[in-house]
């Protein structure tokens, strides 16, 4: 082994060979360079793939690099200095179809990237363009902006017959206009963090945008908004922490690029869901720097919320990547090997297209596969994150063509040791045929449960014609998760979420109104289930802005009160607006940011105290937040049955309840009927609850069930009401007789 000094003799003898190469290599004339002595590589290794920093043959410290690139004919590794000078360097090492090699002397903060050659033949949809600088698909850092000029594009972007642009090879060189990697140096364990490890059925999941989140937070210093170390700031964890969530599902936080129609309009993709690079920390949200400080800072951000016992959650894009389709930008996998990692159509030219984005990854293909999980791994295992929201999971379990639920992708995850132990989040469906999915996941999986968002809504909307998807929505969606030893946590519960309204445009805007968008209007779904409470927008009708907080508590309390895994975004629980937008995805301004000053608004703060209270309400009851399914029996001998309906007379429903048109309901939750026992082995015992749901826009005479239900009911919670009361609240007598009044939510303790 070589003594420290000769290592550093050896590492600075190699950066001044790089150094003297990459004067000689400079780039001339666009296109033509000066040819320049090769610095030295060594043979390295194919394994792990990525730009990995450390310790090679004799002790001398360096980068390994390995690139797949199944079917190129040669791949040059590109090194470049901080005034963009570029030397390349031939890997002529190939195993398995990974070109590799080790570089003595190459350190963390050295900017990089691939040139790799091979035949341009579109028609056969081989895309390889040497011309093109490509970001290595395992980069843990990127440094740069993607602007998209001509030069980034594989194709002449302006040939004349546009029929047959992506045919013609554009050959000027996008290497002074693309972002580069970046080399990082990772040596953290973790051995200091600690995991919060919420079980399924006690998370509260808060979804929201690392930027827009922490952009006007008058807490958080100025210099730090927009970040991830904003969002470590004490001031962002407090609200967190008061609130009661025990998850961040963060909007997407893998390296993104915009679109090309988005940047001719002077806009941006906000929201992100444009990935280009699976292993790096979006640059844009870093604060410390871009030179590879992003991990440092994302892990710091991570460490701040698990102390705080709030887990982190990514939302991930795998299912498409910035590349577009064939009229795309060549950005990294499609000058890779563009028939490897994209599905095509029979006509090569043209991408298979599950996603709407344009292209869709051929997850079948084993390295497309080992990309996706070699990601997901590296985001758990070395960034610390604790599971993933998967975007269009569906396209990912398409096998060649048609959804399979013992497709590749599946099979993979559930047999893992790292990602079967994380939390696992699908939104299950795509845009191609037969792409909806909802309760048709496997076990390990949780889903998104948009029937359980257009229920609500149109419940409290007063669209339905009946009770009967209501009552499956509130007691945990058994019609579509129990099954294969599903739980009532296999559903994900939202009202809102990012795409569509936000919670209080839900109560304040019939239609939709993305002007600010550019695009006439047309994008975002029309299909809102909203209700504007008589008046589009803004209006100063007090009783019209009333009736809308009053539905705003109505929303909040029944989703905190269902059985499933509930999801607040960022806002929602204190009013917050888009201006009847929704579609905010390009929104990188006040539309799309948080507006903390509504705090300090009577009525909104009123609206947060309420939801924090739901929250804890919820933590302290077992009978809120089951793990099981509900039977409908009697779980001991003379007890009740776990979970009991009845109408407005006091009666239990009948099967001909369930048919007729009403729009009030009576839930009634036995906290003696819990099946399962606590971690000590003991039964699960809780207080009994009533609640009494009642859409109707007239009062309603509701009669308390008699004995053997209660004897007495307590108010925990009633929506009526401006200002919520503190516990403990009105009594009444089990057989009386209440008057709930229009749109109302009560929740009464059984005594």
């Amino acid at each position: 082994m070589s003594s420290a000094a000769e290592q550093e003799a050896v590492a600075e003898q190699h950066a001044a060979d790089v150094g003297r190469g990459a004067l000689a290599s400079a780039v001339l004339n666009g296109t033509e360079r000066a040819p320049a002595p090769a610095p030295r590589v060594w043979p390295g290794s194919s394994t792990p793939l990525g730009a990995r920093y450390r310790v090679g043959p004799d002790g001398v410290a360096g980068t390994n690099f390995a690139l797949w690139a199944g079917g190129a004919e040669a791949v040059e590794l590109c090194l470049f200095d901080a005034d963009g000078t570029e030397l390349r360097v031939p890997l002529g090492e190939l195993t398995h179809e990974i070109w590799h090699g080790f570089l003595p002397g190459v350190r963390p903060g050295q900017r990089y990237g691939y040139r790799v050659h091979g035949r341009w033949d579109p028609w056969t949809g081989a895309r390889w363009n040497p011309a093109k600088l490509l970001l290595d698909p395992y980069a843990r850092a990127v440094d740069g902006e993607f602007t998209l000029p001509p030069e980034v594009y594989g194709h002449v972007r302006d040939w004349p017959d546009q029929q047959v642009a992506d045919t013609v090879r554009d050959d000027r060189d996008s290497a002074p206009f693309v972002p580069k990697g970046v080399v990082v140096h990772d040596d953290d364990d973790w051995s200091d963090d600690r995991r919060p490890k919420t079980p399924w059925s006690d998370s509260v999941i808060y979804e929201l945008h690392v930027r827009g989140f922490t952009m006007r937070h008058p807490g958080i210093p100025e210099e730090l908004r927009g970040t991830y170390a904003g969002l470590a700031h004490p001031a962002a964890i407090e609200h967190l922490t008061r609130l009661g969530v025990t998850a961040v599902e963060l909007l997407p936080v893998h390296q993104f690029a915009h679109e090309d129609h988005l940047l001719r309009r002077g806009l941006t993709n906000h929201w992100g869901y444009n990935s280009i690079g699976y292993f790096a920390p979006h640059a844009g949200y870093a604060a410390t720097g871009t030179d590879g400080q992003q991990v440092g800072e994302f892990k710091r951000m991570v460490r701040a919320l698990h102390a705080a016992g709030i887990e982190v959650i990514l939302d991930v894009v795998y299912n498409h990547t910035a590349e577009a389709g064939e009229l795309g930008p060549t950005l990294s996998l499609k000058g890779i090997d563009n028939r490897a990692y994209y599905r095509l159509q029979s006509d090569a030219r043209r991408y298979a297209d599950y996603t709407g984005c344009g292209n869709t990854l051929h997850v079948v293909r084993p390295q497309v596969l080992r990309l996706i999980t070699d990601s997901l791994r590296y985001w758990v295992t070395e960034m610390g994150v604790d599971g993933f929201r998967f975007d269009l999971a569906a396209a990912l379990a398409r096998s060649m063509h048609d959804v399979d639920m013992l497709s590749p992708f599946l099979a993979v995850i559930s047999q893992d040791p790292v990602l079967r132990r994380v939390k696992l989040i699908a939104e299950p469906w795509d845009v191609g045929s037969g792409g909806y999915q909802v309760g048709a996941f496997p076990p390990l999986w949780t889903e998104w449960n948009d029937r359980y968002r257009d229920a609500v809504r149109d419940y409290w909307r007063g669209a339905l014609p009946d009770v009967r998807d209501l009552g499956y929505r509130l007691s945990g969606s058994s019609d579509l998760y129990a099954w294969g030893g599903r739980r009532p946590y296999a559903s994900v519960n939202f009202v809102t979420a990012h795409d569509g309204f936000t919670l209080r445009d839900l109560v304040s805007y019939h239609h939709k109104h993305n002007e600010a968008n550019g695009e006439g209007n047309r994008d975002g779904t029309s299909d809102n289930r909203s209700w504007n409470c008589g008046a589009e927008g803004e209006t100063a009708d007090e009783g019209v802005n009333a009736l809308r907080r009053r539905q705003l508590r109505n929303l909040l309390t029944t989703l905190l009160l269902s059985t499933g895994v509930p999801m607040l975004v960022a806002g929602d629980e204190m009013g917050r607006t888009q201006g009847g937008n929704n579609n905010a995805y390009c929104q990188d301004n006040e539309t799309g940011w948080v507006d903390w000053s509504l705090l300090e608004e009577p009525a909104w703060r009123e609206l947060f105290e309420l939801t924090s209270r739901l929250i804890a309400l919820r933590h302290r009851h077992p009978v809120l937040r089951r793990r099981a399914f509900f039977s409908g029996q009697p779980h001991a001998v003379h007890g009740l049955r776990d979970l009991a309906w009845f109408g407005a007379d006091g009666a239990e429903m009948t099967e001909a309840d369930w048919f007729a048109p009403t729009a009030t309901l009576g839930m009634y939750l036995s906290g003696r009927d819990i099946p399962g026992r606590d971690e000590r082995g003991e039964p699960v015992v809780d207080d009994s609850f009533l609640a009494v749901l009642h859409a109707g826009h007239r009062p309603v005479e509701f009669t308390l069930p008699d004995r053997p239900w209660a004897e007495r009911y307590e108010v925990v919670v009633d929506t009526g009401l401006e200002e919520q009361r503190e516990e403990p609240g009105r009594i009444h007598r089990a057989g009386s007789t209440l008057v709930v009044p229009p749109r109302t939510v009560l929740l009464l303790r059984v005594r």
